[in-house]
């Protein structure tokens, strides 16, 4: 009978297999997204089981071990790099006072700066934030603060 199918034993064990491995994956990814949508508020109009309270340390936070957790801490980084270059260019262009600080005038900063990065201004605000650098006002403005003192003091 050599015309005749007979099923290969051997094959059908490995495509249960392989579909039973399919079918695992695929409920584990469904008890996963089961649970992220839980705890996602807008996922639908049920309540959010596992929220977290004011004062909890995890309040305000991504989930631990998150791709949004790694992307903020990514980005923590990047920031604390553009500070940290911010800081060089003030030193390398500005000019030591008689206090001992390096000083430069916001003008010469932003054209100095703008070269390297258009986020000039966030960057001050961030590093005036850290206390690495101190200038009068809450914002500056191109044109307006071109005069304004921008002091290093670190």
């Amino acid at each position: 009978m050599e015309g005749s199918k007979v099923p290969n034993i051997k094959a059908a064990k490995t495509h249960t297999g392989t579909v039973g491995e399919l079918a695992r994956g695929w409920q584990s990814w469904s008890e996963d997204h089961v649970d992220y949508q839980r705890r996602n508020p807008f996922s639908s109009n049920r309540p959010v089981t596992l929220c977290a309270r004011r004062g909890d340390a995890s309040y305000g936070r991504p989930p631990e071990g998150s791709k949004t957790e790694q992307r903020g801490k990514d980005a923590h980084t990047h920031i604390g790099k553009e500070v940290e270059e911010l800081c060089l260019v003030i030193r390398n262009v500005g000019m030591t006072g008689q206090d001992g600080h390096v000083k430069i005038t916001f003008k010469q900063l932003f054209d100095r700066y703008v070269t390297i990065s258009n986020k000039v201004v966030g960057v001050l605000l961030r590093a005036r934030k850290h206390g690495l650098v101190d200038f009068e006002g809450e914002m500056l403005w191109q044109g307006k603060d071109d005069d304004v003192i921008i002091t290093l003091l670190e």
